[in-house]
């Protein structure tokens, strides 16, 4: 397979409530797979080119993954801003190998979590560093930790890839860059710490690279902002973790909204109709939200089911996702924010000891490959069919109006 020309590879942008390269209407039917770039530098490339092989021939274009890996044995940051080049160059091999298969990639900064390192690994380095810390929420507060952040947001849109020669920065491959993996700040619950890193941060990016989207990479709970909607959380503690849906994507710099979706484990009693009814009602208030107050696409950019969760079934994982699917067609349809999906998680042969219950090989799963094909094919129509004039009318048109800066203008 050859890499695609230059000019059928445009960067991706957003007018209104949907994204656009050059000026046509672009859906996201996609999958996450976090290990790539770790598998690339410790030669198991062949892994990664066969679920980029398998996610390309089903249609999927856009893959959710981690450019982080922050101390360890396969450390990308070894300690701060010191680096491992052979794990740089297995996520250089990433960018070029998904290019190839015309798939695009959201690149994560951070964990939350203790995975891969996050920011208890942040905090730890400044506790080495002889910093006072008093919990891992500093993370999100201290100046030096915080400079060690910025130092890695730099590093990775300055990077050279040493197989294409492009600066990441200026390479659209990446859809999107992510703030941090699923953030919580629940030494705060009025959210006031997290907003302001996030400020912060996404003025940051965007000083280096104000061109690619930015997300934050949350999972949608509602905050004390709108105490209404913190109704619609998964539990009540879930409203005290610092984090503010609607408030949090009002920051300036962040592009779109991002949502994370898991009923079988946020739902505890094991009754599928609850479960899907939660994620139904779910996806339907966050893209209410993205229409008529931010004003920008929302991505649900984790949604899966655990084979090992209580109640598990292979019909509800297919309903499941054939009700993710129709919720987002019933939006995309009428030109409404509801911009696309990625499945956690594809794998392919070979990786199975890094299941975490939610893997999908396309190869074992042919009913979860047909319905991702089918929804490929169905955003393909939808492109396919819309000429501008339908585009920019009735909903986005009045929302484009409404909440369009200057620079996201569309071309007269």
């Amino acid at each position: 397979m050859e890499i695609m020309e230059e000019k059928e590879w445009g960067m991706v942008g957003k007018r209104g409530c949907q994204f656009v390269v050059e000026d046509k209407p672009f859906f996201i039917n996609g999958f996450n797979t976090y290990w790539l770039m770790v598998l690339s530098a410790y030669e198991r490339k062949k892994e990664v080119t066969k679920v980029l092989h398998q996610a390309s021939s089903v249609g999927l274009n856009v893959c959710r993954t981690w450019a982080f890996y922050d101390a360890g044995s396969r450390a990308l940051q070894i300690t701060p801003g010191v680096y491992n080049e052979k794990v740089f160059e297995g996520l250089d091999f990433v960018l070029s190998e998904a290019k190839r298969f015309g798939i695009r990639l959201i690149l994560s900064f951070v964990n939350n979590w203790n995975a891969f390192g996050g920011k208890a690994q942040y905090v730890n380095w400044g506790r080495d560093a002889g910093l006072s810390i008093t919990c891992d929420d500093d993370f999100f507060s201290d100046p030096t930790i915080k400079g060690y952040y910025k130092a890695h947001v730099k590093a990775i849109l300055n990077r050279v890839n040493t197989i294409t020669n492009v600066m990441y920065k200026d390479d659209p491959t990446i859809f999107a860059w992510e703030l941090i993996n699923e953030p919580r700040c629940p030494s705060d619950p009025s959210g006031d710490k997290l907003q302001a890193w996030i400020e912060e941060m996404a003025s940051y990016v965007k000083s280096i690279d104000p061109v690619h989207l930015l997300e934050i990479g949350e999972e949608g709970f509602y905050g004390y902002s709108n105490p209404d909607k913190m109704l619609l959380n998964p539990s009540r503690c879930a409203g005290e973790g610092g984090t503010d849906f609607i408030r949090n994507h009002q920051a300036s710099g962040i592009d779109f909204a991002s949502v994370h979706m898991y009923p079988d484990s946020w739902i505890k009693q094991p009754d599928s109709k609850a479960r899907l009814n939660f994620g139904r009602t779910w996806m339907q208030s966050h893209i209410d939200d993205a229409d008529n107050v931010l004003g920008m696409p929302v991505v649900f950019g984790e949604f899966g089911v655990s084979r090992k969760h209580e109640g598990f079934s292979f019909s509800f994982r297919d309903t499941f996702i054939n009700m993710v699917h129709q919720t987002l067609l019933r939006s995309t349809k009428k030109g409404g924010s509801g911009a696309g999906s990625l499945l956690w998680q594809l794998f392919t042969e070979g990786t199975e000891n890094m299941d975490d219950g939610y893997a999908v090989n396309l190869a074992k799963a042919p009913s979860v490959s047909h319905m991702l094909a089918l929804q490929s094919k169905r955003l393909k129509n939808l492109v396919t069919k819309s000429s501008r004039k339908w585009f920019w009318s009735g909903k986005n048109k009045n929302l484009l109006n409404k909440f369009t800066t200057n620079h996201e203008e569309p071309q007269k």
